[in-house]
Order: structure tokens, then sequence, then C-alpha cells
């Protein structure tokens, strides 16, 4: 079936371990496209619904397509092109589209820049994962390694840092001494010892422990023999994959050859391109060896231009499968900037932070933070209308949902985390969700705060519904996710708030939350850090929201927690205490009362005042 007319640009998208970049340019010019960078996206760890709210986030950014390329990690199998190519058909209906895995995106990219004939290709794709991909000039291919980190993934990104971690622990065996590497990987893990490895690699991603690989490659710059060995093995694996695939291609070693290495590992690592390339000539003396010289997205700008040119659809009846999602917003507007933010200026008390005192450095930071309280109250009135919704919304059954990017979106699962054992609420009643998922509690997770079409699908997932109470919080106000979340909340017909930090803002019309608390905390001490003032006031917002609010809700007798879950034994200690404050009885009194009511604190303190004989001493006036 012929596509119907669409764009005048075509739209290539490059999806990894690590990032998605896609560009938009117009057919036939490589040069100046409309450039997005925005989250990971690997097929074989990723839901269709999510893909297409990926995709989603991409559209409302990009110009219309008259075609659309995709390369994507963890694309193998044909179902999984078919798989793909439904979902992309879905988001940008009637459009042609190509995809295939980023291999063939990285081939393409490199046919753009090629100096030189050649008869042969083969790419050496090292970034958190790895795979050799190689075409000749009939297109045949070959393709070795790409197995997946657990099984394959040779001269990775996530293979060098492994092999770190098991190096480091060798030489502390052979010499009862932590070395250089060691240091370097406790360091980037926020480990205190090698032992707390077992616990962490147990608990990290593929991305995480590939993100060690950096460290690895700087304890060898630095002259460490064993982080140096670890290095020249790993991309030895990688260069003897790049072998089988010449060698299924040219078994004859007569044809002209080239080699390209692509990835972040040979992009951030170029010192280590001439120990490549000569392992490569060893083995292929008169091959072609070079980096990519231009972004892989590129190839995937050349795959829509294949599909333009072919002018053929995706199977109509796979295009129009139902979603599993409710369809993201074509668009996920923001509030525009009329200023900077006051938090990302300059303090100018701060301009000598590294040359101060520590004396007076703290001095500083202090008096800075002292100012935040009466920041907070200047928007009392608003604080206070915010509180009131989220009492009815709670005692109405509805939920509170806070959404936020790294210290914002942090701060908010730790609210939402001291809800159940302060006042025996729910899990469900107050949430936070925080872009990148519960892996960016504890580490930067690149990407996640820029992904709107995530933001939307975390609310959707969640059902958001009329009934609850959504709360951005985001230092500058702007963040994608927080605002992919919010619109999701407002065609749910939830109730919106937003916490910020910017007072410089315009929002378009019909996108301003139902309450907006822009709290001008100026400038922090270390410029742009907005864990510093921007984290304490969020900190005390927070508290003052879920405090105040199941105070409303009964939760709180004069100021006591009377309806906290003493889940520990301190927690039990404070029930009795705190029953035998209201009642005046006896500690073991107040202690069988609990014993009896199953530890609930309401319960005992009502039974005992219906028994005012059992009271050992008068109650306090």
């Amino acid at each position: 079936m012929k596509a119907r007319s669409g764009g005048t640009t075509v739209i290539g998208i490059e999806c990894g371990g690590t990032r998605s970049v896609a560009l938009a340019a117009e057919p036939g010019r490589h040069g100046s496209p409309v450039r997005i960078e925005t989250g990971a996206a690997n097929l074989r760890l990723v839901s269709d619904a999510n893909l297409e709210a990926h995709f989603e986030d991409l559209r409302s950014r990009l110009p219309g397509p008259a075609a659309v390329g995709v390369g994507m990690a963890g694309v193998r199998t044909e179902e999984d092109r078919r798989r793909l190519r439904s979902v992309v058909a879905r988001v940008w209906p009637g459009v042609p589209v190509r995809v295939d895995h980023d291999l063939v995106s990285a081939l393409e990219a490199a046919s753009l820049d090629a100096s030189e004939p050649s008869d042969a290709r083969v790419i050496l794709l090292s970034g958190t994962g790895s795979c050799c991909f190689g075409r000749d000039l009939r297109g045949r291919t070959a393709k070795a390694g790409g197995w997946g980190h657990q099984l394959g993934d040779q001269g990775s990104g996530y293979a060098i840092g492994y092999a770190g971690l098991r190096e480091a622990i060798a030489h502390l065996e052979h010499t009862g001494r932590t070395g250089p590497l060691a240091r370097r990987l406790l360091k980037a893990t926020a480990t205190a010892d090698p032992e707390a490895w077992v616990a962490w690699l147990q608990a990290a991603s593929k991305r995480e422990v590939a993100a060690l690989a950096p460290e690895v490659f700087a304890a060898a710059a630095a002259g460490d023999d064993r982080a140096r060995a670890v290095v020249e093995r790993c991309l030895g694996e990688l260069v003897d994959l790049a072998g089988v695939c010449a060698d299924r291609l040219d078994p004859t070693r007569r044809a002209r050859l080239e080699f390209v290495l692509a990835g972040s590992v040979f992009l951030r690592q170029p010192r280590w391109l001439p120990h490549v390339e000569s392992a490569l000539r060893a083995s292929r003396p008169g091959a072609v060896v070079r980096p990519l010289h231009r972004e892989s997205a590129w190839g995937a700008v050349v795959l829509a231009e294949q599909a333009l040119a072919s002018g053929d659809l995706p199977d109509t009846a796979a295009a129009a499968a139902p979603s599993t999602r409710q369809p993201a917003p074509r668009a996920m507007p923001r509030p525009e900037p009329t200023g900077p933010s006051p938090t990302e200026a300059r303090n100018p008390g701060s301009r000598h932070l590294d040359r101060m005192g520590i004396p007076a450095a703290i001095d500083l930071m202090l008096s800075e933070e002292a100012g935040v309280p009466p920041a907070i109250a200047r928007h009392r009135s608003a604080l206070a209308r915010l509180i009131r919704q989220v009492g009815r919304t709670l005692g109405d059954g509805g939920r509170l949902l806070y959404v936020g990017a790294g210290t914002s979106g942090r701060l908010g699962v730790l609210d939402a985390s001291e809800c159940p054992p302060t006042f025996r609420t729910p899990p469900e009643w107050v949430q936070g969700i925080l872009a990148g998922g519960e892996k960016a509690l504890h580490s930067a997770v690149e990407g996640a705060e820029d992904d709107a079409g995530a933001g939307h699908a975390a609310l959707v997932g969640r059902k958001v519904s009329r009934r609850d109470l959504v709360l951005g919080i985001a230092a500058s106000g702007r963040t994608p996710f927080v605002w992919g979340a919010l619109a999701a909340a407002r065609e749910a017909g939830a109730t919106t708030a937003l916490l910020c930090f910017n007072p410089n803002l315009r929002f378009p019309r019909g996108l301003r939350p139902g309450t907006v608390l822009a709290i001008d905390v100026g400038p922090e001490v270390l410029t742009g850090s907005t864990r510093l003032k921007a984290g304490t006031a969020t900190k005390l917002v927070l508290n003052l929201i879920t405090t105040l609010a199941m105070v409303r809700l009964g939760k709180v007798e004069e100021n006591l927690m009377v309806d906290l879950n003493p889940s520990n034994l301190k927690l039990r200690d404070r029930a009795v205490r705190i029953v035998g404050e209201l009642t005046g009885v006896a500690a073991e009194v107040a202690r069988s009362a609990l014993e009896a009511t199953g530890w609930r604190v309401q319960a005992a303190v009502r039974d005992l005042r219906r028994a005012p004989f059992r009271r050992v001493r008068p109650p306090r006036p």
C-alpha cells in the first residue's frame, strides 16, 4: 500500500541502552537537523505501552514526518521488527516506516561518511552492550556477539565494568590490599569495602555496571597494570568477534574491508582507538579502520529515506491493533520562562566559597537556609488551600500522587514512604513517582527527567482519576517528566498542583495547575544545586502538606500520633507513651490495652476512656 502525503522531513530515531536520539532532516540533506535526546529504550526491556509513550513524547516535539526510520537495541527477529513497526505506525499513522536493530542504523551512518570504497564493512559497536555486524556489496550480512550481558556483550561497557570488579577482588585476595582500581570502583559504587559489591551487583542494572567502565579506563591511563590488562582483554574479545564477521563476509581475505568503530566506549575513550586499530590490522593488514565520524542516528535517517522511497506502509491490521495504554496527547506543553530561574543564578555571597574557611562556609549556608521558611510563609494562603484539598481527597477515597525527578522526586518518595508508619495509612494513599523508577533513588538515570511520555505513562498506569490529587515537584517548574504526568492528570480530571522554585513562568491558557506554589528561595550557595535550599523548601512543604492533612483526618490528637503503626520496638514504646499521656494510665495498663486492640492507639485510648476505673493516676490537665 502506498503512503499518503506527509511532511517535508524524515525522522530517524536510534534507541539504545543509554539514550535515544531523534533527528528530523530534509530527505537527502544530512546536515543541520532538529535533534532531540531522551531516555533509553531496548525492545526487549520495555513494554509496548511504554514504548508507545516514548515515541509519543518524541512526536510531540518533532515536525510531522514524510517517513520514519528506527534503529533499536534488542531487535533480533522478524517478529521483533513487526512488533516495533506496529508501535511506530500507531504513533505516526499513514507514514512509511522502516525499522531494524541499531547495528543496521550504525552501518547505514557509516556508509554516509565513507572516504574510500569498500567491498565489505564491519561495525564494532561498543556501548552499554556490544555487537559486531557487517555487510558486503551484495547485501550479505554477518553478525557476531550481541547475546546480552549474561551470555556475551564482549568488549562492552558492561563487560569492562564487570571485569574491573573481578580484577579488583582478585588483587585484594592475592595481596590483602585494595589497589588503585578498587579504590576508584568503591567510590563509583558508593560502597565502603569490596564486601558490599556482592549486594550492589545483585541490585545494579546493566547500565549501572557499564557506568564503571570509565573508572577502569581511568585507572589504566593512570598506570594501573591490572586495569590495563582488563581493558586490553575485553577489547581484544570484541576485535576477535569483528574478525569472525570479516571471515564470514570475505573468507578468501581478498576484499577491500573496512572496520568502523562505533558506540560510547570508543567515542569517550579515543586514546584506545590506536590499540584497537593495531589489533584489527594485525589480522587484516589491508583493512581500513576508522571511528564512526557522525552520530549513528543518521543511519536511522537513512532508513527513513529508504521507507520514503519505497512508499510502503506497515501492515494496517497490526498498526490498528489496540494499544494497552491510553494514548498520550499529541503535545505535552510546559510553561514558558519569562526570565532565568533564581535557582540557576550565582549567589553573590558564595562567590568565594572555594576559598572560605569551613566555619565561615557553615555560617553562610545556615544563613541562606534560614531564609527558606519566610519564603514559604509568603505562600501561606495557597498552601493552606492545597492542604485542605489533600485532606478532602484522602477523606473521599482518592490518592495524593507526588511526581518529580532527581532530588524533587526522591523527596516525594521519602514523604510518601513515611506516611504508613506515621499515620497508619495504606501505601496507596500517598505515592511518590520518581523519573527513572526505583533505580533513580540511589543512582542518576540519564535522560529520565526529559521523558515526558514516561511521566504520562506512569500516571496512566496508576489509573489516575478525578478522585486523585497530583502534585508535580520541579525546581525549575519545567521538567518534562513532571509535565507529562500533569497532562495525564488533567485528562483524567484529577486535581493538579505544582511546587517549584521559579516564579518566572508563564502558563499558556489551560495549562496552569489548580494550585501553583512558585517559591523564590533565591540563588543556591552552590550554583544550580537545587538539593540545597530548594531541597530544604521541598521537604518543609511536603511535611506541612501530609502532616496537616492527616491532622484534619483525625489521625492526631493534641500533638500526638494516635494512628501510628507500631511496627518495631521503638514505635511500640512510643505507642505506650501516647496512650499513657492521653488516658493517664500506667505503662503496663497502656501496653495491655494496645495488645488487646492489635496495637491500634485510637482503639486503645477509646477503650480506656470507657473504663476510667482502670486508671492508676489522674490524667494530666
